[in-house]
């Protein structure tokens, strides 16, 4: 598992400096929207066909509905929010949906530039709330965490920035992003605390490759490949601070066939820490297919 993990830092560190800025006179000019709709994610449904420790699932379906708030499209300051929920069907009798994850927020971006260049760097800041609707104990009699009633709930505030330009030796759009996640005690469920890491450092790269067609005002990516690794600072359990499982990483393969129109393909790895509320106790790695919506035009 060290080897993969080795291999994807490395992917990782080879896209930011082989991708690097350059200017085309066909380049497309992207607006905030679109950087706000990479960053936010995509709503995704998966096939019950995951590789890995995972519990079998029937599906996992992320819900991410984004809304709007702005002047115009080339407005340099726009707010969204989202209302997003993570839910599992699990395969076992009666294909139970345990403690979904609400993770509703509120998120602005701003852009330094004056106007929607595709070189552009923005600043990004987020307040959220996490929890499972539930509100059971933590604990079960045996000492074991309470996956299924058990109380999850914490919050937390988001500041970075996202780079984005242009390759044109790949006619392809990019997008990085770093930030940093802060959950504080105060607003943190208490028995998270030394469990769950209040401290977040995010990194995002997206690639997507765009037609070649300087005519086509409305270019949508076929194909796109996203990586994001999370560091976990603070405490976390006994863990020392250079704990390999500090880090989380996944990488998705996005494919839109032009016979589909809202919809594409996709397959994704995913090594860490369980993101789903209170099973974040597991250590999980997966690779799994399914199907995403992925509405951008450059």
């Amino acid at each position: 598992m060290k080897n993969i993990i080795y291999i994807f830092v490395l992917i990782f560190a080879l896209s930011v400096t082989l991708f690097g800025q350059e200017r085309d006179s066909i380049a497309p000019k992207i607006n905030l929207t679109t950087i706000a709709q990479v960053s936010q994610g995509e709503s995704y449904f998966t096939f019950p066909t995951d590789i890995g420790n995972i519990e079998p699932l029937v599906f996992e379906a992320n819900l991410n509905t984004n809304f709007y708030i702005r002047t115009s499209k080339d407005a340099r300051l726009i707010g969204v929010l989202t209302a997003q929920i993570i839910l599992r069907m699990y395969q076992e009798n009666s294909l139970p949906v345990r403690t979904p994850s609400y993770i509703p927020q509120l998120t602005a971006y701003y852009r330094l530039s004056a106007k929607p260049n595709i070189n552009s760097l923005s600043l990004m800041s987020r307040i959220a709330h996490h929890s499972n609707g539930q509100e059971g104990e933590f604990y079960l009699e045996n000492g074991e965490i309470n996956t299924k009633s058990g109380n999850f709930s914490t919050n937390y505030i988001e500041l970075g920035l996202v780079k984005t330009n242009f390759n044109k030796r790949f006619h392809a759009a990019q997008f990085f992003s770093s930030s940093f996640e802060w959950h504080p005690k105060a607003l943190t469920y208490e028995e998270l605390i030394g469990k769950y890491s209040l401290y977040r450092w995010n990194t995002i790269f997206s690639i997507f490759k765009l037609p070649i067609d300087k005519y086509n005002k409305n270019k949508k990516a076929s194909i796109s490949i996203k990586g994001k690794t999370t560091w976990m600072f603070g405490d976390v359990y006994d863990w020392d601070f250079f704990n390999v499982d500090r880090l989380n990483i996944n990488l998705t393969f996005f494919y839109h066939p032009k016979f589909l129109e809202d919809i594409g393909l996709f397959a994704q790895f995913y090594h860490g820490m369980d993101y789903y509320n209170i099973y974040f106790s597991h250590q999980i790695t997966v690779l799994r297919f399914g199907i995403m919506t992925e509405k951008l035009n450059f």
